[in-house]
């Protein structure tokens, strides 16, 4: 079912935020940086199984199409970009909320504004395949958790923005792959694994990798496996 990770990655923030809230005592930062490197290793796993496929032509093609997409990412900054419109919504929708309007703005933010919700929904609605987003929540559950035992139940409010969000991008996903090459959907599915293994690097904290920046790949992906240019080379 086409929207079942989106419901389940909510359905983990509803229930860490109330969790966190009513039953889990305070989780110190050490405790909570620990989690999430664990964690991180479990990301890494589930980008290597979508970039590894049978055809080795796909995974050339989802290299090139990440050094493609890099460049472009880096010419543009997009990784600043995000981090400056997070601040500045931060600042404009948490600065006078008290402790928890400042967390509710920020774990929005961060639940929204990242690779893995992007990559997460498009796997959903071009492949059917939650998987990216089943990863991501047990990620925002847990951190959901975390915060809740600090500021309160009200976290748990966090989880109307993701679904609104990840679902719109979900369906959008979905209708695009009526009209998509079965070569530029697998090509999509290469890159995005890709992508979340550098996520699940980044939270192991082994390499600060600006994954947004990696983002472009994504598109770049579809007329390149589209066109093919490996056939030029024999290949």
């Amino acid at each position: 079912m086409t929207g079942i990770g989106t419901l389940v990655n909510a359905g983990a923030i509803l229930l860490g935020g109330l969790l966190g809230g009513l039953v889990v005592p305070r989780v110190p930062d050490r405790v909570r940086e620990g989690i999430l490197r664990a964690l991180g290793l479990g990301v890494i796993l589930i980008g290597l199984k979508m970039a590894w496929p049978a055809d080795d032509r796909l995974l050339l093609l989802g290299l090139l199409s990440l050094a493609m997409g890099t460049a472009l990412g880096e010419l543009g900054d997009l990784e600043g970009r995000l981090q400056r419109m997070a601040a500045r919504w931060e600042t404009r929708f948490g600065g006078g909320g008290g402790e928890l309007g400042r967390t509710l703005v920020r774990l929005s933010l961060l639940f929204c504004v990242g690779a893995m919700s992007i990559t997460g929904a498009l796997q959903d609605g071009l492949h059917g395949d939650p998987g990216i987003l089943y990863a991501k929540a047990v990620l925002d559950g847990v951190t959901a958790t975390i915060f809740a035992s600090a500021v309160g139940p009200g976290v748990a409010l966090t989880a109307v923005p993701v679904l609104l969000y990840q679902g719109a991008l979900t369906l959008a996903a979905g209708a695009v792959a009526a009209v998509l090459s079965p070569a530029a959907i697998a090509a999509i599915g290469v890159v995005g694994g890709l992508l979340v293994m550098a996520i699940g690097i980044s939270m192991t904290g082994a390499a600060e990798i600006p994954v947004a920046n990696l983002l472009p790949a994504l598109v770049i992906a579809v007329p390149l496996a589209t066109w093919d240019p490996l056939r030029y080379l024999g290949l």
